[in-house]
């Protein structure tokens, strides 16, 4: 039987949170892609039929939604990896500064956590002789120093995300023959949104009924109201 260290349990747990959480972003961006896009080109199949019109806004669409994404994605995570990166610089400041005032806090911190005085005093001694920015900034903080959360990862995956969920409804209203293009789009999306909303409770461990309802209901909803918003306005010629 192969031995474990805390440290190890705790290294793993937190890689494998980490992946939980990449692999919920992504989810969420795909079910974006599909939505938004969904939404756009079945609008304009609500006002015409042109299998070059229905291309030109699904890729308009894709492209200005993948853009957006990691836009917006990038702007969010350069911001908290700042907060991060100040919060540990303050953090090394104090324990140059005043490092016995550290040391207590770090105590009653771990006291707090369960352990009786005596024990998270030694253990504070034993993390602060390893690595006491460390020690502090998992504690206290809550953040790894070797972990800070990349930008441009989380912009690329966005981007990526949201693409791949795109691509769905776009393909589903060009390629087939105009006559079924429309329900054809509407049962693929509704059946991806499913199992988007599956993924998505599976991996937080939600109930899946209503994450699943709850997903290809706003779908539809969103696509029933562009579908009317574009035979009203394909109906008066605009």
């Amino acid at each position: 039987m192969t031995d474990q260290t805390p440290e190890h349990d705790e290294a793993h747990g937190g890689g494998l949170g980490s992946r939980l959480n990449w692999l919920r972003a992504a989810v969420l961006g795909a079910n974006d892609g599909i939505v938004s896009t969904a939404g756009l080109v079945v609008g304009v199949a609500g006002a015409t039929d042109s299998r070059g019109a229905l291309l030109t806004a699904g890729l308009a669409g894709l492209l200005a939604g993948s853009l957006s994404m990691a836009a917006g994605e990038y702007v969010s995570v350069s911001t908290q990896r700042d907060s991060e990166k100040a919060a540990l610089a303050q953090e090394k400041r104090e324990l140059v500064r005043e490092p016995q005032a550290e040391l207590i806090e770090l105590t009653e911190m771990l006291a707090d956590k369960g352990l009786d005085e005596q024990l998270a005093r030694e253990v504070a001694e034993q993390l602060t002789e390893h690595d006491a920015l460390r020690a502090h900034a998992e504690v206290e903080l809550g953040i790894d120093p070797d972990q800070l959360t990349n930008p441009w990862h989380a912009a690329g995956a966005s981007f990526l995300a949201f693409t791949v969920g795109a691509l769905l409804p776009l393909l589903a209203i060009v390629l087939p023959p105009a006559a079924h293009r429309l329900w054809i789009t509407v049962v693929a999306v509704l059946a991806a949104l499913a199992l988007c909303g599956w993924s998505s409770a599976r991996l937080g461990a939600a109930p899946v009924g209503r994450a699943v309802l709850r997903n290809v209901g706003g779908g539809a909803v969103a696509m029933g109201v562009t579908y009317a918003a574009g035979s009203v306005l394909g109906a008066v010629g605009v």
